[in-house]
Order: structure tokens, then C-alpha cells, then sequence
């Protein structure tokens, strides 16, 4: 996906809101934290940042041929720091990606691991209704209670608090697409494992 795709920017996060009648704008002041979402060793000389979107095919893509190769050679090795950005193109990715961390750092990548898998399934629907519905049922399949997803999906503070975290982290790195990487620094785009572990490993060698 590409910039054309974003519907969150500036006044259009209004319209994400308004589509959950219970999520009310809340002041910045207001506004929870939004904590990235951090894999692998926290004093890794190699910090490997994903911008992706929970509504986009080529970051499921992403994750099942190349996320999980990193994961084993690198994140669990402890050779690399991983860092997981939600790029919010939707009211879709943003509810999906509210789900996600309604059951807190522990169960967030594994609630990511059905997002992307089913992602044909639950996204597939014109009906906002009926996706906010599937996203539920990953939820509970996730352990979570009723009361607990609805507390997340009605938490209009927090949805505004990761459209801005959002906005201001892909401007920071200039992210116009997804999937996109950033390692040590420097932007890339989407690519195989072969070549992510070829840059990697030159930043290890460094």
C-alpha cells in the first residue's frame, strides 16, 4: 500500500472515530502513552523498525516469509532489537490494531499472528459492523473477555493518542508505504529475507 491509501491524516482521524458512535475525542492532554511494541535484545547494536498495516495483503505477506525467519535467526538470538509501528491506513487497521493491544504487551504478537493470518477473513466485509464483530471473535479466541474488547474498541483517548503516535512516527521516518523498514536508521522498502539478513548482518559486522 502506498500514501494514497492513508484515510488518518490531520482531520480525517474525525472519521475513524465517528464510525465507533462510543469513541469520543478526548484533549492531548487527555491522551494515553502509546508504547512501540518491542522484540529481542533492548542493548542490540541493530534496531530493526516495521511500519505495517494490519489491512494491507503484502504486510500478511511480510510477516508469514519474512518476520517469522527474523524472529528465529535474529530477534530470538538476540542479535537484533525489533520494533513493530502500526500504520494506521484505516478505521479497519486502526480497530484491528486496538485489539492487538487490548490484551497488553504479553499477548500483542500473538493476537498479530491471527490478525495477518486471517486477514482475508476478517477484513474481507464492507459492513464496519460485522469486521468490529470478527475482530472480536480474534479477540476471544486471544482469551479476552467481551467486557475487556469493549473497553479497548470504545477507548476514543487511546484511538486518537495511536493516530497521533501514528502520524508523527511515519513523518519522522518518512514512510510513504507498507511494508517499510528502517534499519539503524535508514529507510527501506519491502524486500525478501535474504536481502533483509544481508543488510542486517553488514550492520553486525560494522
Amino acid at each position: 500500500m502506498n500514501r494514497r491509501d492513508f484515510i488518518i491524516t490531520g482531520a480525517a482521524a474525525g472519521l475513524i472515530l465517528a464510525a465507533r458512535p462510543s469513541a469520543l475525542f478526548a484533549q492531548d492532554a487527555e491522551l494515553p502513552e502509546v508504547p512501540d511494541l518491542v522484540l529481542g535484545n533492548p542493548d542490540a547494536t541493530v534496531t530493526v523498525t516495521e511500519y505495517a498495516s494490519y489491512t494491507c495483503p503484502h504486510c500478511a505477506t511480510f510477516h508469514d516469509a519474512v518476520f517469522k525467519p527474523l524472529k528465529r535467526d535474529y530477534i530470538d538470538t538476540g542479535k537484533i532489537r525489533f520494533v513493530y509501528r502500526e500504520v494506521l491506513f484505516d478505521r479497519y487497521g486502526l480497530w484491528a490494531a486496538m485489539v492487538a493491544r487490548c490484551g497488553g504487551e504479553m499477548r500483542y504478537f500473538g493476537i498479530q499472528e491471527m490478525l495477518y493470518k486471517q486477514q482475508q477473513e476478517w477484513a474481507a466485509s464492507d459492513n464496519p459492523n460485522e469486521v468490529v464483530e470478527n475482530l472480536r471473535r480474534i479477540g476471544r479466541v486471544a482469551g479476552l473477555e467481551d467486557a475487556q474488547l469493549e473497553a479497548c474498541l470504545s477507548d476514543g483517548a487511546m484511538a486518537q493518542a495511536m493516530v497521533n503516535k501514528h502520524e508523527t512516527d511515519a513523518a519522522a521516518d518518512n514512510i510513504t508505504s507498507t511494508p517499510s523498514l528502517v534499519i539503524n536508521g535508514v529507510k527501506h522498502g519491502n524486500m525478501s529475507f535474504a536481502e533483509l539478513s544481508g543488510l542486517i548482518d553488514a550492520e553486525l559486522a560494522k
